[in-house]
């Protein structure tokens, strides 16, 4: 029972119950994406779709790619797609390995369907060089859509035929397609970037469908009409380090559809380290938050022309944006409120990590069957996805008896000290995680690091390494860190 409290301790208690409902947003969002998912089935743009070929120009852009541009190219080549609707240009961003041989040997073994692009002056990033592409296609009359993709990826034989059909209808200015995980030597950390791949693409994206505003077109499989391009100007933009999101805004507030092509599969390889993961996502967790300022005026703001600006959107930007500071905002209130009123914290704490524990099975059993081969090959790390500290806070708040009866059991003493100190162990898991993350990050170069990295991983959860990053994108945006693109080092590991 709730204890009789003071006016002024009820209105304490309340905005502490209202920082914790605040905090745990990210968590509702997830069970109101997975509730959402099934309307695809019945609010999709299939019924708009129809068999279209338009003549594709393939922007490839390229630096130091030479170990995966030549599997790439053929594997374009192979695609259920009229050949002569189709053109591959690779914008070499002034490469120093062997890439401008690779491309040359392409060029001579497809005979006018391999253009070779050479930068005099690289390194300006990717933007500027898919825009040195974009100048050469767009000014020629041939091109009716343009496919921009990265050097590494391998499409499947019928994954553009399917990303065009949506191009049959004039209001659709691009296609996105699933980027799935394709490492024929996967690790631990590969296998938990597939499942979040199904989580964040073949889930979320597809809930976007229904709402009708697409956050990302993928940078890796984005197909656009000439006219969506024309429309933002021709060109991609520079101004951020998410152009491709950046893109995608762009071209729905021209007043242009975007769809996401959950059948059109594209295989890429992911980072192997934590390092390398951290770097990736550095790079768009800090465009997000520029991005984020960019289109400040937009947020909440319906409008009629596109739904970038519903209720719907903006919760699911923001509760990824700010999911560090929500899980903080959620163990700050419940720890005050533990200091307050012990019994209404426990009450609070368990009600939130049933809900969590109850939306976990719900997405996680759901999120294996979108794609079989995944929910296969990686069942661990779904089980493992929120870590095995958030496993025993589910089962702590489902069973809190069966706790105190171990602890009993260890010959351990349950007093109100110990549970107090306990309870703070629990209420502060999320930031604790995020230290774990850290250490984790900063462990792996060691000798040994890489097992105790990927313990870590296990026990503190992929959800927080992402938030970790994310908390680094916020220190580094404020220091207005350096901003240089730093390439994912990429070796053919997809299994084609």
């Amino acid at each position: 029972m709730m204890p009789d409290l003071t006016w002024i301790e009820t209105v304490v208690v309340v905005l502490l119950l209202l920082c914790v409902f605040v905090g745990t947003l990210p968590v509702v969002n997830t069970g109101l994406q997975f509730l959402a998912l099934p309307v695809h089935a019945f609010r999709n743009h299939y019924r708009d779709a129809a068999p279209h070929h338009p003549r594709i120009a393939v922007l490839i852009p390229a630096w130091n790619e030479g170990m995966v541009l030549g599997q790439a190219v053929d594997r374009l080549m192979q695609l259920e797609y009229p050949a002569d609707r189709l053109r591959i240009f690779v914008i070499d961003d002034a490469s120093t390995d062997d890439t401008p041989e690779v491309v040359a040997a392409k060029a001579q073994a497809y005979p006018g369907r391999v253009v070779h692009l050479r930068r005099a002056k690289g390194g300006e990033g990717k933007a500027h060089t898919l825009n040195h592409g974009l100048d050469v296609v767009l000014a020629d009359e041939w091109t009716e859509a343009v496919l921009i993709m990265d050097a590494d990826v391998i499409f499947a034989r019928d994954s553009l035929r399917k990303m065009s059909r949506h191009l049959a209808d004039e209001k659709v200015g691009a296609v996105t397609a699933y980027i799935a995980e394709g490492s024929r030597d996967r690790n631990y950390l590969t296998r938990f970037i597939a499942i979040e791949y199904v989580i964040g693409q073949l889930s979320a994206r597809r809930t976007q469908n229904v709402g009708g505003a697409i956050a990302c077109l993928a940078g890796g499989a984005q197909l656009h009409s000439r006219a969506n391009l024309e429309a933002i100007g021709g060109r991609i933009p520079t101004g951020t380090l998410a152009e491709d999101t950046m893109t995608t805004f762009e071209g729905q507030l021209a007043g242009r559809r975007m769809v996401f092509e959950p059948h059109a599969v594209v295989l890429a390889e992911e980072p192997r380290s934590i390092d390398s993961l951290w770097k990736q996502r550095l790079r768009w967790a800090r465009g997000n938050v520029q991005l984020t300022s960019i289109y400040r005026k937009l947020w909440f703001r319906p409008s009629p022309d596109h739904n970038l600006g519903s209720f719907a959107f903006g919760l699911g930007w923001f509760t990824i944006l700010l999911l560090p500071a929500f899980m903080i905002l959620a163990a700050t209130a419940l720890l005050i409120l533990l200091i307050l009123h012990s019994d209404i914290a426990e009450f609070v704490f368990r009600f939130m990590w049933i809900a969590a524990a109850c939306i976990y099975l719900f997405s996680m059993l759901y999120s294996v069957q979108l794609d079989p081969r995944i929910g296969r090959q990686s069942w661990r790390e779904a089980l493992m996805f929120p870590g095995l500290g958030a496993l025993i806070l589910m089962a702590i708040a489902l069973f809190p008896w069966a706790f105190e009866g171990g602890l009993t059991q260890l010959g351990l003493a349950v007093t109100d000290e110990t549970r107090f100190t306990w309870a703070v162990i629990f209420y502060l898991w999320g930031p604790i995680s995020m230290l774990g993350i850290w250490l984790a990050r900063t462990v792996e170069p060691l000798p040994g690091g890489r097992f105790f990295a990927g313990l870590l991983l296990y026990v503190c959860g992929y959800g927080s390494l992402l938030c970790a990053i994310t908390v680094d994108s916020y220190i580094k945006e404020w220091r207005r860190a350096d901003a240089a693109w730093i390439k994912t080092e990429k070796i053919g590991r997809v299994d084609a």
